[in-house]
């Protein structure tokens, strides 16, 4: 099959075709970073205005640098939730469209599972079983996963996702939206050892994460460095570093765990923050230890994209799943409801 992928989840519009024999054969994505920039983060409204006016032309791109047009498209998959629902909704309408107009089918796919098997288009993808570590904005989740649609939920973040700490430790250093990768850069010109911050949760048991904690000690830290006539660059840099160290200890240590809970030999880290340089390394450097392997996207596919979507919707179409007349658009969606792909599904995923 030949399925087109679309997400629209958020602030990036991303398209791409997959053929379920050939691969990956054409994306493409649009990031809507310049528009959102003057406002420190994602307005609803302008996201998914700016989904609407680019959506059917990243299209037409992509089928004409893979040499193909609309008619040999036999199946098209779209973020379904969680997300932005007018975003969302942008990506659904449209999907559902073309669907309609070329009599084929349509499935809402979930964001996360999207990023979850996104390793699976890289040249040496993870066998099941694995636990996955879903490190983004929006979520900070470990997962067993037995198969695709085989998940069980090990722990997840209380209060703020790790990228939502990298975002909110950027405001407190007046760095620019999007705050991750900049405190990312910052840090790699930070002292090590000048600040030392807690490791939340760890000294407990659980796989649970919470980031609410370390970001009010981050804002402390800034806080007394201000007061103190000391917050510039360098130590602006060394906060970075440290509060970086602190989110991929945590993260470490709590995949460990999870890795020796489960007996898996197979750690699977997407969404976001698995392009972090510092977190691979950490992990990497984990699971030589327990004689583990780790395994992650290139960095285009950690961020959102089409080609994770267009994947697991193939995966899901080929095995007779599809929305039939319904359109999806879910802001929350446990990771947890979903059908395996032996369950036959012709109104939509379980949950959406």
């Amino acid at each position: 099959m030949l399925i087109l992928g679309i997400e629209t989840s958020c602030d990036e519009t991303g398209v791409a075709l997959y053929h379920t024999e050939r691969g990956l054969l054409a994306h493409a994505l649009f990031s809507q970073v310049a528009i959102h920039a003057d406002y420190g983060g994602v307005v609803p409204e302008l996201a998914s205005r700016d989904h609407v006016r680019k959506l059917l032309p990243l299209i037409e791109q992509i089928l004409a640098e893979a040499g193909l047009v609309r008619a040999d498209i036999e199946g098209i998959a779209y973020t379904a939730g969680p997300g932005l629902v007018g975003a969302l909704m942008v990506g659904a309408a449209v999907a559902h469209a073309l669907g309609f107009s070329m009599s084929i089918p349509v499935l809402g796919v979930h964001h996360m599972e999207g990023h979850l098997l996104a390793p699976m288009l890289e040249q040496n993808p993870p066998a099941f079983p694995f636990v996955a570590l879903l490190v983004s904005g929006g979520h900070t989740q470990l997962v067993q996963v037995s198969g695709i649609g085989e998940y069980i939920l090990l722990g997840e973040s209380v209060d703020d996702a790790a990228g939502e700490a990298f975002d909110k430790t950027a405001k407190m250093l007046g760095l620019d939206y999007p705050g991750g990768p900049r405190v990312a850069a910052l840090a790699e010109k930070g002292q090590a050892g000048r600040y030392r911050f807690p490791r939340p949760m760890t000294d407990r048991p659980g796989l649970d994460f919470s980031f609410s904690g370390l970001k009010t000690f981050t804002l402390n830290t800034v806080n007394a460095a201000r007061e103190a006539g000391d917050l510039g660059d360098q130590t602006r840099a060394d906060i970075a570093l440290a509060f970086e160290s602190a989110v991929v200890d945590t993260l470490a240590i709590k995949c460990k765990r999870a890795l020796q809970l489960t007996g898996c030999k197979r750690l699977v880290i997407a969404g976001g923050v698995s392009a972090n340089t510092r977190l691979r390394a950490g992990l990497e450097a984990m699971t030589a230890k327990l004689g583990a392997s780790v395994f992650y996207a290139r960095p285009e596919f950690c961020t959102d994209n089409g080609a994770m979507i267009a994947y697991a919707g193939a995966q899901r179409l080929r095995a007779g799943q599809q929305d039939g007349d319904r359109i999806a658009a879910v802001p929350r969606w446990p990771l947890d409801t979903l059908p395996p792909l032996n369950q036959r599904c012709d109104d939509g995923l379980a949950g959406a």
